[in-house]
């Protein structure tokens, strides 16, 4: 497992990847816990669990994950404004 720190707008995050053999397992979570994953993440599962989550699909990288479109999000996401077809970075700056 990687982990580093990432800075994004003066807000701190904490990113973890976890190497597989399909593809990475990536998560950013903000220091609230509130996360942004990949497609790996069971959104309703999520949801069930009352986490302040999205998701992107697609990506292979940090930057991937801030630059492609979240694909969904839970109610607890969604109360703090974050939407379906934002970007990862504008959801992870909602959390």
């Amino acid at each position: 497992m990687k982990t580093e720190k990432l800075s994004i707008d003066g807000k701190e995050f904490d990113a973890y990847s976890i190497s597989l053999d399909a593809a990475p397992f990536l998560l950013i979570r903000s220091a609230d816990k509130s996360f942004l994953a990949c497609g790996f993440l069971d959104i309703a599962a999520a949801d069930g669990l009352s986490a302040c989550a999205a998701k992107v699909r697609g990506v292979q990288t940090f930057e991937d994950m801030m630059a492609a479109e979240v694909a969904a999000v839970t109610k607890k996401a969604e109360e703090k404004g974050v939407k379906i077809g934002m970007t990862g970075k504008e959801a992870l700056l909602k959390f």
